[in-house]
Order: C-alpha cells, then sequence, then structure tokens
C-alpha cells in the first residue's frame, strides 16, 4: 500500500500592493490564506516561489532588521510573559528591540493612556481578560514604532465595549499617525468600521479589491429601507421593493435607488402608511460577501 499525496496551494499566485498610510482589509473563509500571507509577510513563512518585499526588504532574508520595523498582533496568541505583569513584558520588549531609554518612556506612556492600561500594569498577564490582553498585546505590538502593523483577528472573542475600544484605536493609529495596517477578521464590522480598501481571498486566491462600496456594487446596488410604523400593516405591495422581514411595526424593505430614488419611494410609502421613524442603510456587509463567495463558486 502506497501513501497518496495531493498538493494544496496555501496561497495561488496571489498579486498585490499597499501603499504606505493604507487601511487593509484581508478578508475570506477558514482556510483562505489569510493567516498564511500574514506570516510570509512578517517573515515567518518561506514561501516555494514568487517574489514578496515588505518596506524595502524580502521578510525571510533579513528577519531582525525586517521585524524591528513590524509590529503583528494574532488574536489567539500572546506576545506577553503569562507570568509576567505586564509592565515588565513591555520592558523586555524594549531590550529586545533595542529602543532607546527616552522613546520607549515617551511611546509607552503614550499607548497607556490611549489604551487605558495604567490599572492593569502590575498585573500579570495570565489574570488578564481577553479584552484587557488583546489592549495589552497592541501596545507591545507598538513600543518599537514599526512601520506596518498586522493584525489577524485582533477582536476575536471581545466583548462589545473592548471590540469599540480597539477599533477606535486602530482607526486613530491609522488616521493620526499614518501608520499602515493590515487587518484579518471574520467580523464584517471591523471591516465596514476601519478599511479604505478591500481585499477578498478564498482558495489562496484574490478575488476582489476594492473599496467596501465596490464590494457592494460587485454584487447589488441594492439599499434597504427600514420603517417603524404607527400600526402593524401586511399590504406592502409594491413593484419596486422587496420585503425582506417584518417584525410587528417594523418592516424592512429592499430597493434599487437606480429604480426608485429613496426620497420617492419614502414619499410614496409615508403617503400610505403612517410612520413613526425610518431610515435608510446598506445590506449587511456578510451578506454581500457571502453572495461573492457564491458568485465565485458558481
Amino acid at each position: 500500500m502506497h501513501r497518496q499525496h495531493h498538493v494544496l496551494r496555501a496561497l495561488d499566485h496571489i498579486s498585490f500592493r499597499i501603499e504606505p498610510g493604507e487601511l487593509v482589509g484581508y478578508i475570506g473563509p477558514n482556510g483562505a490564506g489569510k493567516s498564511t500571507t500574514v506570516k510570509l509577510l512578517s517573515g515567518i513563512l518561506v514561501p516555494d516561489s514568487g517574489r514578496c518585499e515588505v518596506l524595502g526588504r524580502v521578510p525571510w532574508q533579513d528577519r531582525i532588521a525586517h521585524v524591528a520595523r513590524i509590529g503583528v498582533v494574532f488574536g489567539q496568541r500572546t506576545q506577553l510573559w503569562w507570568d509576567l505583569p505586564v509592565i515588565e513584558s513591555f520592558d523586555l520588549l524594549r531590550d529586545i528591540y533595542k529602543v532607546p531609554g527616552p522613546d520607549y518612556a515617551r511611546r509607552r506612556d503614550e499607548l497607556v493612556g490611549v489604551l487605558e492600561l495604567e490599572p492593569l500594569l502590575d498585573v500579570p498577564v495570565r489574570q488578564l481578560s481577553l479584552g484587557q490582553r488583546m489592549r495589552c498585546d497592541l501596545a507591545a505590538a507598538l513600543v518599537h514604532g514599526p512601520d506596518l502593523l498586522f493584525l489577524d483577528e485582533p477582536t476575536i472573542g471581545l466583548d462589545a465595549l473592548s471590540k469599540l475600544a480597539v477599533r477606535d484605536f486602530v482607526r486613530r493609529l491609522n488616521r493620526e499617525r499614518g501608520a499602515t495596517v493590515i487587518l484579518t477578521t471574520h467580523d464584517m464590522d471591523d471591516i465596514e468600521a476601519l478599511c479604505t480598501r478591500v481585499l477578498l481571498i478564498d482558495g489562496g486566491r484574490i478575488l476582489l479589491d476594492d473599496t467596501v462600496e465596490g464590494l457592494r456594487r460587485q454584487v447589488s446596488p441594492e439599499r434597504r429601507l427600514v420603517l417603524d410604523l404607527v400600526e402593524e400593516e401586511s399590504d406592502f405591495g409594491d413593484p419596486q421593493v422587496r420585503l425582506v422581514r417584518r417584525e410587528g411595526r417594523r418592516v424592512e424593505l429592499a430597493f434599487d435607488p437606480n429604480q426608485v430614488p429613496a426620497p420617492t419611494l419614502i414619499s410614496r410609502l409615508t403617503a400610505r402608511f403612517a410612520v413613526r421613524d425610518l431610515f435608510v442603510e446598506n445590506p449587511p456587509i456578510e451578506e454581500t460577501i457571502a453572495q461573492l463567495y457564491r458568485k465565485n463558486q458558481g
């Protein structure tokens, strides 16, 4: 009996370029190749073929110089020392990266203030909650002042408050300091809240490279109109709208603004029904991504 071998291409001739100061979402299903890409760009993995350059260097050929200019946060792993207080982990990282004392003190104090870490500095890492540890890991990835930050599932498992804190910090880091950020995540709210550009990967191949709005246009220009009615209604017959869901007095309708402008549709519906409140929004980004996958597989 002979073993059979199957070659699985984790990344299959992907190609992209990211400019300084961009905040890019790198998204795809489990096994698509997201983490493999991050590990390759950070110098952890060596590809079988192809060319890769990050900040003017080939990541795996000069790892010491390369890692001095990048920061990496893996949501399910930590670079902090488990049994040490948080501040001692920061001090060890200062020594590892050979950060000058004044630069380290200034950057550390700024990160502690922005991420509200003061109460956590003397707490052993093993005693931190997931949200607390993630904020500390963000600080740890930045104590040496990297030009490029990789965030691999940074909000996985976090509660709503911690997610908002992490998103706000990443947004400020990108806008105020001009840091380049590559974000991989399954949380589409992260993508909508943060990213100016999205790379969609599946099966080791880049399917799309566009803005969030561009991704939506690839699927459909459809928008959603949500109505809070004064009384429950059952008849929403209209050739230019589609009933998505109805929960009591709240009704969600889908429409194409190219066929009927939102003001026209709103005027028409408010003439028929007593409306307490309404708003127009995009379909959930998860629906758009799912349709793109189906379109590609079909």
